[in-house]
């Protein structure tokens, strides 16, 4: 029986409302910014709308300030726009939302000085907040198994489920690359092609419990879904037969970590923290895991070593005699 059903009612998702920019220098000269990240750099619908929110509210502080083109904005304009960030109410704005919104200024006025727009980077001095170190969270390889063991079961939904959650751990996928996947991205059983950030492509092993539960999905449950809703290539399907999405994916996770009696809190990217953990944990090359979560840099997958250097230290503490 599927642990949840797909049509029960969810809690209304609040959209924010995206200030338009203003019709002169400044809006067009955001507009223009815009679509150079949408087309040029490949960033995603959702990252382009947070940039569009950011600045928007940057340019409402240069219109109050009298400020209408992008040459007449001075250093002075940037630094109180980031005061003005810094001083709102306790906890109206966290460290992290204040450092994205100074990093969406800090891109927009690299972008003018490139199109030579400008004579200068205004904003070249504007320091973010400095952030704590934030490491990744993973649960350990028995929680894991836990959780993929509460999938197990013959119906349409629980196969769904098995497959999706098996892939997410199999391959460390962000949720996004997960649930936009279509039935051709899984290659001949053996591997998986996944559309990363920046439109970035890359092939990952599945691995043989998840190539194991997709071929028993792709058999037994996806043609009985896709039944019930129009064609489609989506490998993941709903209750009714449409792609998958990302909100629904996160309630998938979030009955099977309460039906394995978890005891914590797990998110989707879980699953990749702990893909990623577990794998340097059991002797997998930086490099190698860099490679299979799409990292740009290796420092992001360099988080991980710091992880599995803590567990490592916490073990020896507890089990060698005179490690206290």
């Amino acid at each position: 029986m599927a642990v949840a059903s797909e049509t029960a009612s969810r809690a209304a998702v609040t959209t924010p409302v995206v200030r338009s920019a203003p019709d002169n220098g400044l809006g067009r000269a955001v507009d223009h910014y815009l679509r150079h990240v949408a087309i040029e750099r490949g960033l995603s619908a959702n990252t382009v709308a947070a940039y569009r929110r950011d600045l928007s509210a940057y340019l409402a502080l240069l219109e109050a300030r009298g400020v209408a083109s992008p040459e007449a904005i001075s250093e002075a304009d940037v630094s109180a726009f980031a005061q003005q960030l810094r001083s709102k109410p306790q906890g109206a704005l966290t460290a992290s939302s204040v450092a994205r919104m100074l990093s969406s200024v800090r891109g927009f006025h690299r972008f003018l000085l490139e199109e030579e727009v400008v004579p200068a980077d205004v904003a070249a001095d504007a320091k973010p907040p400095k952030l704590a170190s934030r490491l990744p969270k993973a649960i350990t390889i028995e929680q894991m198994a836990a959780v993929l063991d509460a999938t197990i079961g013959e119906d349409t939904l629980s196969l769904r489920d098995k497959a999706l959650l098996e892939l997410l751990y199999a391959t460390g996928a962000r949720i996004s690359e997960a649930v936009d996947l279509n039935v051709d991205d899984v290659i001949e059983g053996d591997v998986v092609r996944l559309l990363g950030k920046g439109n970035k492509q890359r092939i990952v092993p599945l691995g043989s419990y998840a190539r194991a539960a997709v071929d028993a999905y792709l058999v037994r449950a996806r043609p009985a879904l896709s039944a019930r809703g129009a064609a489609t290539p989506a490998l993941f399907l709903g209750a009714r037969g449409h792609r998958v999405s990302r909100q629904n994916a996160w309630l998938i996770i979030r009955a099977r970590a309460a039906q394995a009696k978890l005891g914590v809190e797990i998110s989707p990217h879980t699953f990749r923290h702990s893909f990623a953990t577990h794998l340097l944990a059991g002797g997998a090359d930086v490099r190698v895991v860099q490679e299979l979560l799409g990292h740009s840099s290796v420092a992001t997958t360099q988080l991980y070593t710091q992880v599995t250097a803590d567990t490592l230290r916490d073990m020896y503490t507890t089990a060698h005699p005179r490690a206290r």
